[in-house]
Parts: C-alpha cells; sequence; structure tokens
C-alpha cells in the first residue's frame, strides 16, 4: 500500500475538480434524491472534499445546518471559496477521529471517501457517534471493481499495457471491498442497522481528448500522481495508446460513464 498511497495527492483543489469533481458533483443530486432527507435537520458531512455533495445538501434539501469535514486545507480553501451560505461550517478533520460533539446531527453521510479511510470501521462508528438516535448514517464510494469508472479503468488499461508494474496502483487492486456486497457487510460490522443499498450512475462526456487527458497531467490522484511522475517520452506513449483505444463520437467527443455503490442506514 505505501506504493501505491505515494500517489495519494489529494490537495490541490483546483486540479480535483478538473479530474474528478466535476464528475462527483452529477453523482450528488441523485444520491440526494435517494436519501429523501428531511428539512431542517442537522448535517454532518465526512469528506467533503471541494463540496460537491456540500452544495447539493445545501440547494436541495433546505438544511438546519450543515459541518463538512476534510483532512485537506486545500480542498476546504476551494469549497469556501465556491459556497458562500451561513448554514455551513468547513472544518479540518480526521474521519477516524471527528471533533463533533456526540448525539449532535440529524443525518451524517460520505460521499467517494471512505475507501481512503485506513480504518474504515471506526469512521463510521465516529459518524454513529456523532449522530443522534436512530439517524441515517450513509455514503457512496465508486465502483472500482466493477470499473465503474470508465475513464479511470481506461487510462490504467492503457498504463498497465505499456507497465505491468503500474497494476498494483489500479484502484480495482486497492479497493477490492468496493462491491455493493463488500460495502454492505462493512455497513452491518459497523453496527448499522436498517442497511439498504443502490447503484448511481451519470454521464461523463467529454468534450474532446485534450479535455480526457489534460486531467492526468495535473498530479490530483492516483492515477495523474502516476502520470506526472512518469519520464517524459512514456508519458506520451501512454497519451498516445489512449488516443488509440478511448471511444470517439462523430463530433470528436469521449462519451464515458461513472457508477457509484450508495449504503445507508441507521444508527442504533
Amino acid at each position: 500500500m505505501a506504493g501505491a498511497s505515494r500517489h495519494d495527492a489529494w490537495q490541490a483543489g483546483d486540479s480535483y475538480e478538473i479530474y474528478m469533481g466535476r464528475w462527483s458533483r452529477q453523482i450528488a443530486p441523485r444520491f440526494i434524491e435517494w436519501l429523501e432527507p428531511d428539512d431542517d435537520l442537522d448535517w454532518l458531512e465526512v469528506g467533503c472534499g471541494t463540496g460537491a455533495l456540500s452544495a447539493r445538501i445545501l440547494s436541495d434539501t433546505n438544511p438546519k445546518s450543515l459541518i463538512s469535514v476534510d483532512p485537506s486545507e486545500g480542498f476546504l480553501e476551494k469549497a469556501r471559496s465556491t459556497i458562500a451560505d451561513p448554514r455551513v461550517e468547513f472544518q479540518i478533520g480526521d474521519g477516524e477521529a471527528l471533533s463533533i460533539p456526540s448525539g449532535t446531527r440529524d443525518i451524517v453521510v460520505s460521499g467517494l471517501v471512505l475507501n481512503f479511510i485506513p480504518d474504515r470501521e471506526k469512521a463510521l462508528q465516529e459518524m454513529q457517534r456523532a449522530a443522534r438516535s436512530k439517524a441515517t448514517i450513509a455514503f457512496y464510494v465508486w465502483d472500482y471493481p466493477g470499473g465503474g469508472v470508465e475513464f479511470m479503468r481506461a487510462f490504467w488499461t492503457a498504463a498497465t499495457a505499456l507497465d505491468p508494474s503500474a497494476r498494483d496502483l489500479t484502484e480495482d487492486r486497492r479497493f477490492p471491498f468496493c462491491t455493493l456486497e463488500g460495502l454492505a457487510d462493512l455497513a452491518h460490522r459497523a453496527g448499522l442497522s436498517h442497511v439498504e443499498t443502490t447503484k448511481i450512475e451519470a454521464p461523463t462526456r467529454f468534450q474532446n481528448f485534450d479535455d480526457f487527458w489534460h486531467p492526468f497531467t495535473l498530479g490530483a490522484g492516483p492515477a495523474p500522481g502516476y502520470c506526472v511522475n512518469l519520464k517524459t517520452a512514456e508519458r506520451e506513449k501512454l497519451r498516445e495508446k489512449l488516443q488509440e483505444s478511448l471511444p470517439t463520437a462523430e463530433d470528436g467527443s469521449i462519451p464515458l460513464r461513472v457508477r457509484a455503490w450508495a449504503i445507508r442506514g441507521r444508527k442504533q
């Protein structure tokens, strides 16, 4: 894991937004719609990133308050710069040790981050600790084992064809538990009751190959981290292989999709 995690450079908010944030923003409203939350709730979001889910909570649920926590100050700066709402407070924090008083939140959520937390059960237990009795606890992560992030799978397929050692960096190998069954089991082991699951999908249409390739050159995330650390000639070979292999529409756009698994349960 040490060799793989060296590429998890989740700090530059603008770079992350171009690479992943714009697509995670398409999953967030679908997740909120599935939750069907009441109005006027006290929310807690663990791992808010650049604010994709935060923004939808504020716009779609009429919350009483929202505390959004993330360990990356760079991500929090990006979120604060784009979300000006008195109901939200962005805090630096660790999902395994939340500085939130016990029993104070009506609903606790986490989007696309739980797989990056080393002790996932502890994080879910911390989320429950912060929640009030019978509160909803919900999260979603990408379907890495099933190739649910098609642009990421295309990148690693090309990269491993050129460099077999890159296989150990791929998300499907690093996060094999990110299946519907594996995540439901995690929720049960963490003590959640009334566990339910669903699939959330969205399109990811890149305008052209440059729109697809540029985010991988910015270094924010495992695949971009791998890309920027390649020698120039190796990176060019990877670019050429990707350009040859990607599906391209008549207008030059690249139509792909993303899929996430969502889990919800209740604090007992």
